[in-house]
Protein backbone atom coordinates (compact mmCIF):
# COMPACT_ATOMS: atom_id res chain seq x y z
CA UNK A 1 0.00 0.00 0.00
CA UNK A 2 1.35 3.28 -1.01
CA UNK A 3 1.41 6.41 1.43
CA UNK A 4 -1.25 8.17 -0.44
CA UNK A 5 -3.83 5.19 0.11
CA UNK A 6 -2.84 4.79 3.76
CA UNK A 7 -3.46 8.55 4.48
CA UNK A 8 -6.42 8.19 2.61
CA UNK A 9 -7.31 5.21 4.63
CA UNK A 10 -6.50 7.19 8.17
CA UNK A 11 -9.10 10.12 6.63
CA UNK A 12 -11.90 7.21 6.58
CA UNK A 13 -11.04 5.56 9.45
CA UNK A 14 -11.43 8.76 11.67
CA UNK A 15 -14.59 10.19 9.99
CA UNK A 16 -16.05 6.69 10.75
CA UNK A 17 -14.92 7.17 14.33
CA UNK A 18 -16.57 11.10 14.37
CA UNK A 19 -19.52 9.44 12.72
CA UNK A 20 -20.10 6.74 15.84
CA UNK A 21 -19.73 9.44 18.16
CA UNK A 22 -22.04 12.21 16.54
CA UNK A 23 -24.36 9.53 16.18
CA UNK A 24 -24.43 8.80 20.38
CA UNK A 25 -24.94 12.44 20.68
CA UNK A 26 -21.13 12.70 21.78
CA UNK A 27 -20.34 16.27 19.73
CA UNK A 28 -16.91 16.62 21.26
CA UNK A 29 -15.55 13.82 20.36
CA UNK A 30 -16.66 13.51 16.80
CA UNK A 31 -15.20 17.10 16.43
CA UNK A 32 -11.99 15.82 17.39
CA UNK A 33 -12.30 12.70 15.25
CA UNK A 34 -13.40 14.68 11.66
CA UNK A 35 -10.76 17.40 12.61
CA UNK A 36 -8.39 14.98 12.31
CA UNK A 37 -9.79 12.76 9.39
CA UNK A 38 -9.43 16.44 7.47
CA UNK A 39 -5.75 16.87 8.64
CA UNK A 40 -5.47 13.72 6.48
CA UNK A 41 -7.50 14.10 3.56
CA UNK A 42 -8.66 18.06 3.32
CA UNK A 43 -10.69 17.16 0.62
CA UNK A 44 -13.44 14.43 2.90
CA UNK A 45 -16.48 16.36 1.88
CA UNK A 46 -18.46 13.73 3.43
CA UNK A 47 -16.35 14.57 6.72
CA UNK A 48 -16.30 18.13 6.02
CA UNK A 49 -20.22 17.86 5.80
CA UNK A 50 -20.54 16.17 8.91
CA UNK A 51 -18.24 18.12 10.82
CA UNK A 52 -20.54 21.39 9.69
CA UNK A 53 -23.44 19.24 11.23
CA UNK A 54 -22.18 18.74 14.78
CA UNK A 55 -21.72 22.11 14.73
CA UNK A 56 -24.71 23.02 14.14
CA UNK A 57 -26.31 20.72 16.32
CA UNK A 58 -23.89 22.34 19.15
CA UNK A 59 -25.79 25.68 18.11
CA UNK A 60 -22.46 27.10 16.53
CA UNK A 61 -24.11 27.97 12.98
CA UNK A 62 -21.97 29.80 11.79
CA UNK A 63 -18.82 27.45 12.34
CA UNK A 64 -21.01 25.00 10.79
CA UNK A 65 -21.83 27.20 7.87
CA UNK A 66 -17.63 27.56 7.52
CA UNK A 67 -17.41 24.18 6.74
CA UNK A 68 -20.05 23.75 4.50
CA UNK A 69 -19.18 26.30 2.05
CA UNK A 70 -15.35 25.10 2.18
CA UNK A 71 -17.05 22.09 1.31
CA UNK A 72 -19.22 23.52 -1.47
CA UNK A 73 -15.59 25.40 -3.30
CA UNK A 74 -14.26 22.11 -3.23
CA UNK A 75 -16.87 20.07 -4.85
CA UNK A 76 -19.52 22.45 -6.46
CA UNK A 77 -21.82 19.60 -8.07
CA UNK A 78 -23.40 17.08 -6.55
CA UNK A 79 -22.76 18.20 -2.98
CA UNK A 80 -25.25 18.01 -0.01
CA UNK A 81 -23.92 20.78 1.62
CA UNK A 82 -25.77 23.27 -1.05
CA UNK A 83 -28.76 22.03 0.67
CA UNK A 84 -27.78 22.47 4.20
CA UNK A 85 -26.22 26.04 3.00
CA UNK A 86 -29.60 27.07 1.44
CA UNK A 87 -32.27 25.72 4.04
CA UNK A 88 -30.32 27.71 6.42
CA UNK A 89 -30.40 30.50 4.74
CA UNK A 90 -33.90 30.29 3.50
CA UNK A 91 -35.43 31.05 7.22
CA UNK A 92 -34.29 34.52 7.30
CA UNK A 93 -35.99 35.08 10.80
CA UNK A 94 -34.45 31.97 12.33
CA UNK A 95 -30.46 33.08 10.97
CA UNK A 96 -31.90 36.24 12.46
CA UNK A 97 -32.78 35.19 16.24
CA UNK A 98 -29.72 32.87 16.35
CA UNK A 99 -27.21 36.37 15.39
CA UNK A 100 -29.52 38.00 17.98
CA UNK A 101 -28.92 35.00 20.42
CA UNK A 102 -24.91 35.28 19.86
CA UNK A 103 -25.12 39.45 20.28
CA UNK A 104 -26.77 38.63 23.67
CA UNK A 105 -24.28 35.96 24.55
CA UNK A 106 -21.27 38.23 23.84
CA UNK A 107 -23.20 41.10 26.43
CA UNK A 108 -23.14 38.81 28.78
CA UNK A 109 -19.90 37.94 28.89
CA UNK A 110 -19.47 41.37 29.01
CA UNK A 111 -21.73 41.44 32.43
CA UNK A 112 -19.69 38.84 33.90
CA UNK A 113 -16.02 41.32 33.63
CA UNK A 114 -18.44 43.82 34.97
CA UNK A 115 -19.60 41.68 38.17
CA UNK A 116 -23.34 42.04 36.58
CA UNK A 117 -24.35 38.28 37.14
CA UNK A 118 -28.09 38.90 37.26
CA UNK A 119 -28.25 40.92 33.91
CA UNK A 120 -26.12 37.82 32.55
CA UNK A 121 -28.65 35.50 33.73
CA UNK A 122 -31.84 37.23 32.98
CA UNK A 123 -30.23 37.69 28.86
CA UNK A 124 -28.73 34.01 29.18
CA UNK A 125 -32.39 32.67 30.13
CA UNK A 126 -33.51 34.52 26.80
CA UNK A 127 -30.40 33.40 24.69
CA UNK A 128 -31.75 29.78 26.03
CA UNK A 129 -35.41 30.14 24.93
CA UNK A 130 -34.99 31.75 21.28
CA UNK A 131 -31.65 29.31 20.77
CA UNK A 132 -32.33 26.13 22.64
CA UNK A 133 -29.03 24.18 21.26
CA UNK A 134 -26.78 26.68 22.36
CA UNK A 135 -24.42 24.91 24.50
CA UNK A 136 -21.99 27.54 25.32
CA UNK A 137 -25.40 29.88 26.59
CA UNK A 138 -26.13 26.74 28.70
CA UNK A 139 -22.75 26.34 30.11
CA UNK A 140 -21.87 29.88 31.05
CA UNK A 141 -25.91 30.05 32.52
CA UNK A 142 -24.70 26.99 34.82
CA UNK A 143 -21.20 28.83 35.45
CA UNK A 144 -23.73 32.02 36.90
CA UNK A 145 -25.80 29.73 38.60
CA UNK A 146 -23.28 27.84 40.42
CA UNK A 147 -21.44 31.35 41.66
CA UNK A 148 -24.66 32.89 42.84
CA UNK A 149 -25.29 29.21 44.76
CA UNK A 150 -28.57 28.44 42.71
CA UNK A 151 -27.59 24.88 43.00
CA UNK A 152 -30.99 23.11 41.84
CA UNK A 153 -30.80 25.46 38.50
CA UNK A 154 -27.53 24.39 37.64
CA UNK A 155 -27.99 21.02 37.59
CA UNK A 156 -30.81 21.32 35.46
CA UNK A 157 -29.17 23.47 33.04
CA UNK A 158 -26.25 21.25 33.29
CA UNK A 159 -28.28 18.12 32.41
CA UNK A 160 -29.99 20.51 29.60
CA UNK A 161 -25.91 20.96 28.27
CA UNK A 162 -25.28 17.20 28.47
CA UNK A 163 -28.36 16.22 26.34
CA UNK A 164 -26.93 18.52 23.33
CA UNK A 165 -22.80 17.09 24.12
CA UNK A 166 -23.04 14.03 26.42
CA UNK A 167 -19.06 14.40 26.85
CA UNK A 168 -18.22 18.11 26.93
CA UNK A 169 -15.21 18.45 29.43
CA UNK A 170 -16.85 21.99 30.76
CA UNK A 171 -20.10 20.28 31.28
CA UNK A 172 -18.72 17.24 33.11
CA UNK A 173 -16.16 19.68 35.18
CA UNK A 174 -19.12 21.65 36.28
CA UNK A 175 -21.40 19.06 36.96
CA UNK A 176 -18.45 17.45 39.47
CA UNK A 177 -18.20 21.14 40.98
CA UNK A 178 -21.55 20.89 41.55
CA UNK A 179 -21.56 17.70 43.38
CA UNK A 180 -18.40 19.12 45.61
CA UNK A 181 -20.70 22.30 46.56
CA UNK A 182 -23.48 20.39 47.41
CA UNK A 183 -21.81 18.18 49.58
CA UNK A 184 -19.93 20.78 51.71
CA UNK A 185 -23.39 22.14 52.24
CA UNK A 186 -24.76 21.93 55.49
CA UNK A 187 -27.55 22.76 57.27
CA UNK A 188 -27.52 24.74 60.71
CA UNK A 189 -29.26 23.65 63.66
CA UNK A 190 -31.48 25.81 65.47
CA UNK A 191 -30.68 26.59 69.17
CA UNK A 192 -33.04 25.32 71.66
CA UNK A 193 -34.90 27.03 73.64
CA UNK A 194 -34.61 26.76 77.19
CA UNK A 195 -37.83 26.68 79.72
CA UNK A 196 -38.23 29.77 81.87
CA UNK A 197 -40.26 31.44 84.12
CA UNK A 198 -40.84 34.87 84.65
CA UNK A 199 -42.41 36.76 87.87
CA UNK A 200 -42.49 40.57 88.55
CA UNK A 201 -40.89 41.89 91.68
CA UNK A 202 -42.34 45.61 91.97
CA UNK A 203 -42.33 47.24 88.71
CA UNK A 204 -39.81 44.60 86.70
CA UNK A 205 -40.26 41.67 85.20
CA UNK A 206 -37.52 38.87 86.04
CA UNK A 207 -36.95 36.21 83.73
CA UNK A 208 -35.13 33.09 84.25
CA UNK A 209 -34.80 29.52 84.16
CA UNK A 210 -36.79 26.65 85.77
CA UNK A 211 -35.53 25.09 88.55
CA UNK A 212 -36.58 22.32 90.78
CA UNK A 213 -35.20 20.69 93.66
CA UNK A 214 -37.08 17.45 93.42
CA UNK A 215 -36.52 17.02 90.00
CA UNK A 216 -32.35 17.80 90.48
CA UNK A 217 -32.18 15.35 93.36
CA UNK A 218 -33.80 12.35 90.84
CA UNK A 219 -31.56 13.60 87.92
CA UNK A 220 -28.61 12.59 90.25
CA UNK A 221 -30.14 9.28 91.67
CA UNK A 222 -30.85 8.38 88.20
CA UNK A 223 -27.46 8.97 87.21
CA UNK A 224 -25.96 7.06 89.72
CA UNK A 225 -28.17 4.01 89.18
CA UNK A 226 -26.81 4.22 85.78
CA UNK A 227 -23.24 4.41 86.56
CA UNK A 228 -23.72 1.32 89.04
CA UNK A 229 -25.80 -1.25 86.32
CA UNK A 230 -22.93 0.16 84.07
CA UNK A 231 -20.40 -1.12 86.33
CA UNK A 232 -21.82 -4.21 87.09
CA UNK A 233 -22.55 -5.57 83.72
CA UNK A 234 -18.81 -4.35 82.55
CA UNK A 235 -18.01 -6.97 85.14
CA UNK A 236 -20.26 -9.60 83.88
CA UNK A 237 -19.00 -9.10 79.97
CA UNK A 238 -15.27 -9.14 81.17
CA UNK A 239 -15.36 -12.27 83.07
CA UNK A 240 -18.08 -14.11 81.14
CA UNK A 241 -18.36 -12.99 77.21
CA UNK A 242 -15.38 -11.68 76.86
CA UNK A 243 -13.44 -15.06 75.99
CA UNK A 244 -16.10 -16.13 74.29
CA UNK A 245 -16.15 -13.78 72.31
CA UNK A 246 -12.63 -13.51 71.55
CA UNK A 247 -12.46 -16.71 70.53
CA UNK A 248 -15.00 -16.63 68.19
CA UNK A 249 -13.50 -13.23 66.83
CA UNK A 250 -9.92 -15.04 66.10
CA UNK A 251 -11.41 -17.55 64.52
CA UNK A 252 -13.29 -15.48 62.16
CA UNK A 253 -10.06 -12.86 61.80
CA UNK A 254 -7.82 -16.41 60.67
CA UNK A 255 -10.46 -17.53 58.43
CA UNK A 256 -10.60 -13.75 56.86
CA UNK A 257 -7.46 -13.72 56.45
CA UNK A 258 -7.15 -17.25 54.29
CA UNK A 259 -9.82 -15.59 52.30
CA UNK A 260 -8.22 -12.34 52.08
CA UNK A 261 -4.96 -13.98 50.81
CA UNK A 262 -6.66 -15.83 48.01
CA UNK A 263 -7.98 -12.43 46.92
CA UNK A 264 -5.13 -10.97 46.69
CA UNK A 265 -3.53 -13.99 44.92
CA UNK A 266 -6.43 -13.70 42.19
CA UNK A 267 -5.97 -9.90 41.73
CA UNK A 268 -2.63 -9.82 41.36
CA UNK A 269 -2.94 -12.59 38.50
CA UNK A 270 -5.56 -10.07 37.09
CA UNK A 271 -3.54 -6.82 37.44
CA UNK A 272 -0.50 -8.67 35.73
CA UNK A 273 -2.91 -9.55 33.02
CA UNK A 274 -4.34 -6.40 32.35
CA UNK A 275 -1.05 -4.53 32.79
CA UNK A 276 0.22 -6.59 29.79
CA UNK A 277 -3.13 -5.92 27.47
CA UNK A 278 -2.20 -2.28 28.85
CA UNK A 279 1.39 -2.24 27.61
CA UNK A 280 0.07 -3.92 24.17
CA UNK A 281 -2.28 -1.13 23.65
CA UNK A 282 0.06 1.55 24.91
CA UNK A 283 2.43 0.06 21.75
CA UNK A 284 -0.01 -0.08 19.47
CA UNK A 285 -1.32 3.54 20.07
CA UNK A 286 2.43 4.55 19.89
CA UNK A 287 3.15 2.99 16.47
CA UNK A 288 0.06 4.35 14.81
CA UNK A 289 1.32 7.95 15.81
CA UNK A 290 4.33 7.20 14.55
CA UNK A 291 2.91 6.04 11.45
CA UNK A 292 0.39 8.61 11.18
CA UNK A 293 3.31 11.70 11.96
CA UNK A 294 5.55 9.52 8.98
CA UNK A 295 2.66 9.56 6.54
CA UNK A 296 2.53 13.22 6.90
CA UNK A 297 6.34 13.91 6.90
CA UNK A 298 6.27 11.88 3.26
CA UNK A 299 2.88 14.02 1.91
CA UNK A 300 4.74 17.44 3.06
CA UNK A 301 8.16 15.91 1.19
CA UNK A 302 6.03 15.19 -1.91
CA UNK A 303 3.89 18.61 -1.33
CA UNK A 304 7.55 20.28 -1.78
CA UNK A 305 8.69 18.31 -4.83
CA UNK A 306 5.61 18.77 -6.66
CA UNK A 307 6.44 22.51 -5.98
CA UNK A 308 9.88 22.46 -6.96
CA UNK A 309 8.51 20.16 -10.17
CA UNK A 310 6.27 22.88 -11.04
CA UNK A 311 8.96 25.48 -11.03
CA UNK A 312 11.97 23.70 -12.60
CA UNK A 313 8.98 22.78 -15.73
CA UNK A 314 8.35 26.46 -15.84
CA UNK A 315 11.68 27.79 -16.17
CA UNK A 316 10.14 31.29 -15.10
CA UNK A 317 12.11 31.07 -11.48
CA UNK A 318 15.84 31.37 -10.59
CA UNK A 319 17.91 28.24 -9.27
CA UNK A 320 18.50 29.53 -6.02
CA UNK A 321 14.39 29.88 -5.27
CA UNK A 322 13.86 26.64 -6.50
CA UNK A 323 16.75 25.61 -4.54
CA UNK A 324 14.95 26.47 -1.36
CA UNK A 325 11.77 24.58 -2.47
CA UNK A 326 13.59 21.68 -2.89
CA UNK A 327 15.64 21.62 0.12
CA UNK A 328 12.44 21.49 2.31
CA UNK A 329 11.73 18.07 0.32
CA UNK A 330 13.13 14.67 3.06
CA UNK A 331 14.88 12.29 0.07
CA UNK A 332 14.61 9.47 2.30
CA UNK A 333 10.99 10.20 2.90
CA UNK A 334 10.25 9.57 -1.15
CA UNK A 335 9.66 6.67 -3.30
CA UNK A 336 12.54 5.25 -6.26
CA UNK A 337 10.78 7.45 -8.43
CA UNK A 338 10.75 10.23 -6.12
CA UNK A 339 14.48 9.84 -5.42
CA UNK A 340 15.05 10.21 -9.06
CA UNK A 341 13.15 12.70 -9.57
CA UNK A 342 15.03 14.79 -7.11
CA UNK A 343 18.68 13.55 -8.01
CA UNK A 344 17.57 15.40 -11.58
CA UNK A 345 16.33 18.17 -10.44
CA UNK A 346 18.80 18.62 -8.17
CA UNK A 347 21.76 17.93 -10.21
CA UNK A 348 20.18 20.95 -12.46
CA UNK A 349 19.32 23.13 -9.66
CA UNK A 350 21.99 23.13 -7.07
CA UNK A 351 25.12 24.29 -8.77
CA UNK A 352 23.59 27.37 -10.32
CA UNK A 353 21.67 28.22 -6.33
CA UNK A 354 25.24 27.57 -5.18
CA UNK A 355 26.94 29.65 -7.17
CA UNK A 356 24.09 32.52 -6.43
CA UNK A 357 23.50 31.86 -3.16
CA UNK A 358 27.88 31.58 -2.24
CA UNK A 359 28.33 34.77 -4.05
CA UNK A 360 25.66 37.00 -1.98
CA UNK A 361 26.73 35.34 1.16
CA UNK A 362 30.43 35.94 0.41
CA UNK A 363 29.34 39.62 0.29
CA UNK A 364 27.04 39.92 2.85
CA UNK A 365 29.97 38.51 5.35
CA UNK A 366 32.35 41.26 3.96
CA UNK A 367 30.03 44.10 4.87
CA UNK A 368 29.11 42.28 8.24
CA UNK A 369 25.49 41.30 7.49
CA UNK A 370 26.04 37.76 9.30
CA UNK A 371 22.85 36.77 10.10
CA UNK A 372 22.17 36.83 5.77
CA UNK A 373 25.29 35.61 5.19
CA UNK A 374 24.53 32.72 7.76
CA UNK A 375 21.21 31.82 5.78
CA UNK A 376 23.12 31.96 2.16
CA UNK A 377 25.85 30.04 3.26
CA UNK A 378 24.00 27.65 5.42
CA UNK A 379 21.66 26.72 1.97
CA UNK A 380 25.11 26.06 -0.29
CA UNK A 381 26.56 23.43 2.88
CA UNK A 382 23.28 21.92 2.41
CA UNK A 383 23.26 21.32 -1.37
CA UNK A 384 27.58 20.91 -1.41
CA UNK A 385 29.34 20.72 1.67
CA UNK A 386 32.46 20.19 -0.78
CA UNK A 387 31.76 23.95 -2.52
CA UNK A 388 34.66 25.74 -2.96
CA UNK A 389 36.98 23.35 -1.45
CA UNK A 390 35.68 24.15 1.94
CA UNK A 391 35.10 27.83 1.36
CA UNK A 392 31.73 27.63 1.81
CA UNK A 393 32.12 25.78 5.47
CA UNK A 394 34.79 27.90 5.98
CA UNK A 395 33.08 31.36 5.32
CA UNK A 396 30.16 29.73 7.32
CA UNK A 397 32.10 29.44 10.11
CA UNK A 398 33.48 32.63 10.39
CA UNK A 399 29.90 34.25 9.71
CA UNK A 400 28.69 32.34 12.94
CA UNK A 401 32.40 33.17 15.11
CA UNK A 402 31.85 37.09 13.82
CA UNK A 403 28.20 36.61 14.89
CA UNK A 404 28.76 35.36 18.25
CA UNK A 405 27.71 31.82 17.87
CA UNK A 406 30.93 30.22 18.54
CA UNK A 407 29.49 26.36 19.32
CA UNK A 408 28.09 26.70 15.28
CA UNK A 409 31.35 28.26 14.45
CA UNK A 410 33.40 25.47 16.19
CA UNK A 411 31.42 22.58 13.91
CA UNK A 412 31.66 24.06 10.75
CA UNK A 413 35.17 25.20 11.13
CA UNK A 414 36.60 21.87 12.09
CA UNK A 415 34.40 20.11 9.04
CA UNK A 416 36.99 22.44 6.90
CA UNK A 417 39.92 20.56 8.36
CA UNK A 418 38.63 17.22 8.24
CA UNK A 419 37.64 17.50 4.70
CA UNK A 420 40.15 19.22 3.27
CA UNK A 421 43.20 18.97 5.70
CA UNK A 422 46.85 20.56 4.11
CA UNK A 423 45.16 23.60 2.30
CA UNK A 424 44.67 27.20 2.68
CA UNK A 425 40.80 26.59 3.64
CA UNK A 426 42.00 24.37 6.41
CA UNK A 427 45.18 26.70 8.01
CA UNK A 428 42.44 29.21 7.97
CA UNK A 429 40.23 27.64 9.71
CA UNK A 430 42.67 26.44 12.41
CA UNK A 431 43.61 30.16 13.20
CA UNK A 432 39.82 30.99 13.87
CA UNK A 433 39.42 27.93 16.15
CA UNK A 434 42.97 29.32 17.99
CA UNK A 435 41.07 32.87 18.32
CA UNK A 436 37.80 31.40 19.40
CA UNK A 437 39.89 28.91 22.22
CA UNK A 438 42.02 31.91 23.38
CA UNK A 439 38.96 34.12 23.78
CA UNK A 440 40.09 36.17 21.42
CA UNK A 441 37.93 39.37 19.52
CA UNK A 442 35.89 37.95 16.53
CA UNK A 443 36.28 41.09 15.00
CA UNK A 444 39.65 41.24 15.31
CA UNK A 445 40.08 37.64 14.14
CA UNK A 446 38.14 38.86 10.98
CA UNK A 447 40.67 41.44 10.23
CA UNK A 448 43.33 38.65 10.54
CA UNK A 449 41.83 36.36 8.56
CA UNK A 450 41.36 39.46 5.71
CA UNK A 451 45.37 39.87 5.76
CA UNK A 452 46.46 39.00 3.05
CA UNK A 453 42.91 40.61 1.01
CA UNK A 454 43.84 44.13 1.32
CA UNK A 455 45.91 44.47 -1.94
CA UNK A 456 43.76 42.19 -4.20
CA UNK A 457 42.28 45.27 -6.50
CA UNK A 458 45.88 45.85 -7.85
CA UNK A 459 46.95 42.20 -8.51
CA UNK A 460 46.92 42.43 -12.04
CA UNK A 461 49.47 44.88 -12.80
CA UNK A 462 51.84 43.21 -10.61
CA UNK A 463 51.47 45.72 -8.07
CA UNK A 464 50.47 44.98 -4.24
CA UNK A 465 48.90 46.86 -1.36
CA UNK A 466 51.49 47.34 1.58
CA UNK A 467 50.76 48.85 4.54
CA UNK A 468 52.64 48.91 8.04
CA UNK A 469 51.67 46.80 11.08
CA UNK A 470 53.32 44.53 13.39
CA UNK A 471 52.24 41.08 12.13
CA UNK A 472 52.49 41.31 8.28
CA UNK A 473 50.84 38.42 5.78
CA UNK A 474 52.28 37.53 1.84
CA UNK A 475 50.27 36.23 -0.66
CA UNK A 476 51.54 35.20 -3.43
CA UNK A 477 50.27 34.74 -6.61
CA UNK A 478 49.03 32.16 -9.19
CA UNK A 479 46.13 31.00 -6.80
CA UNK A 480 42.55 31.82 -7.40
CA UNK A 481 40.62 34.24 -5.24
CA UNK A 482 39.35 32.88 -1.87
CA UNK A 483 36.42 34.67 -0.31
CA UNK A 484 36.91 32.97 3.28
CA UNK A 485 38.98 36.11 4.22
CA UNK A 486 42.72 34.51 3.87
CA UNK A 487 43.99 36.95 0.92
CA UNK A 488 42.94 37.89 -3.06
CA UNK A 489 45.59 37.26 -5.70
CA UNK A 490 45.77 37.11 -9.05
CA UNK A 491 49.03 35.70 -11.45
CA UNK A 492 51.80 37.82 -11.55
CA UNK A 493 51.37 39.56 -8.94
CA UNK A 494 52.39 39.70 -5.07
CA UNK A 495 49.78 41.16 -2.35
CA UNK A 496 51.22 42.24 1.07
CA UNK A 497 48.61 43.32 3.45
CA UNK A 498 48.90 44.13 7.14
CA UNK A 499 46.94 42.70 10.38
CA UNK A 500 45.45 46.01 11.45
CA UNK A 501 43.92 46.56 7.53
CA UNK A 502 46.36 50.02 6.55
CA UNK A 503 46.42 50.51 3.04
CA UNK A 504 49.44 51.94 1.49
CA UNK A 505 50.78 52.62 -2.05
Amino acid sequence: MDYTKKILYQSNYWYNDGLRKAQIRDMSGAITSLRRSLQYNTGNIAARNLLGLVYYGRGEVAEGLVEWIISKNLKPRDNIAGYFINQVQASASELEVVNQAVKRYNQCLAYCEQNGEDLAIIQLKKVVTAHPTFLKAYQLLALLYLHTEQYAMARQILRTARKLDTTNEMTLRYMHELTNLRGKKVKEEKPRKEAAVEYNLGNETIIQPKHSAAKALASKFTVMNIVVGALIGAAVIWFLIVPAVDQTKNAKVNQQMVEYSERINALEAQVSAQTRTLDEYRKNDKDSANNAQSAAGTADSYENLLTAYNQWTSQSYTDDVMADALLNVNKDSLGEGGKTLYDQMSSDIFPGACETLYSGGTASLDVANYDTAIASLGKVVKMDENYDNGGALLNLGLAYMRNGDNDNAIKYLKRVGELFPDTENATAAQNALNTISQGGNPEGDANAQNAGASGSDNADTGQGDAGTADTTGTDNGGAAPSEDGTGYTDTGGNDTGNMDGTEGQ
